[in-house]
């Protein structure tokens, strides 16, 4: 009359004998896992597509450090449109229904996806530091030219570096396995020397700002400063203390997944791992707030795209940055 817990045991693939264990699921965790990941994809898509679509519509935001923002922008929302389902999926059934090659695919989609994000931060960092440093040689040095073909190389250069390695336990499983010498080579190519120079750069940032700022007062005491020029250095400040904060984000979110990977078996649990994972996505999401927090021509952009007035004839040439200097 015992019953064992064999007999109660599901696998992903009944009809194969090397299939994995299927987790069980109550409806109700089911329905509130599915209704939640959903919110959280489109949410991602929705926020990032306004940022795409403000930077790509207003002629007026085609600068070098928007064009890198808007490549930022469409990592971030292919993350909620492509990972996030299918890793939702994964999770929700406990059981990876799509076969070793879309699993090959799926994994070089996300490790694409979070290279090309680390590295934008990284160019992100190296435009603000010539803005603020060398204001002079900004216009000469950064161009939208030299830009377009650096963030497409980035792209390019992270979609040869990522490819997954899956090495199936069992059928029904997409695991993103690798060596402990390829983690360690890895932590240190794709996220200790990007971080090493993003942080580098934005010490020298803000101890440049800092000087400028006592410099500034200390002209407009003397009234040797022009009001155009005091606008223009703390707007520089100011965009670089904003992706700062955006970069400083996506650090707290990495540095944490990154030590678990290396951490071994002995700490690095399944729920732990997932939970740091889907920080990562997450992360995807938040950007675009930051913008609206301190980017006032990003809500002005909002609100021409929300109202439909994009479809006015000439939108694309309003002064977006009017009224908020």
């Amino acid at each position: 009359m015992d019953l064992t817990p064999i007999q109660h045991t599901q696998y992903c693939f009944p009809a194969i004998n090397s299939s994995c264990i299927k987790g069980m699921r109550s409806r109700y965790e089911y329905n509130i896992m599915s209704v939640f990941f959903t919110l959280l994809s489109a949410w991602t898509v929705f926020l990032n597509l306004l940022v795409i679509i403000s930077i790509s519509h207003f002629k007026k935001l085609h600068t070098p450090t928007n064009l890198i923002i808007l490549s930022l922008a469409v990592a971030d929302m292919l993350v909620g449109l492509i990972v996030m389902p299918i890793e939702a999926t994964r999770l929700i059934e406990t059981c990876w229904y799509f076969g070793d090659t879309f699993c090959r695919l799926f994994l070089t989609m996300m490790g694409l996806l979070f290279s090309v994000s680390l590295s934008n931060l990284v160019l992100i960092a190296v435009d603000r530091f010539v803005a603020v440093c060398h204001p002079l040689l900004y216009p000469q040095k950064i161009t939208m030219t030299k830009t377009f073909i650096i963030v497409s190389l980035c792209w390019f250069y992270s979609s040869a570096y990522n490819t997954a390695i899956v090495m199936s336990v069992c059928y029904g499983e997409c695991p993103y396995m690798m060596s402990f010498a390829w983690k360690a080579s890895d932590l240190i190519l794709s996220f200790v020397s990007p971080c090493i120079v993003i942080i580098t750069l934005y010490l020298r940032i803000f101890y440049v700002a800092q000087r400028q700022v006592k410099m500034i007062n200390l002209l407009l005491n003397t009234g040797k400063s022009t009001m155009e020029d005091t606008l223009k250095k703390k707007s520089e400040s100011k965009a670089a203390l904003t992706l700062g904060i955006i970069v400083t984000v996506h650090l707290l979110c990495w540095i944490p997944f990154y030590i678990l990977s290396l951490s071994g078996s002995t700490v690095n649990t399944a729920v732990m791992s997932k939970f740091l994972t889907w920080t990562l996505y997450v992360n995807s999401g938040l950007n675009p707030i930051v913008y609206a927090l301190f980017y006032p021509w990003f809500k002005k952009a909002v609100k021409y795209i929300i109202t439909l007035r994009l479809c006015k004839p000439a939108s694309s040439h309003v002064d977006i940055f009017k009224d908020y200097h």
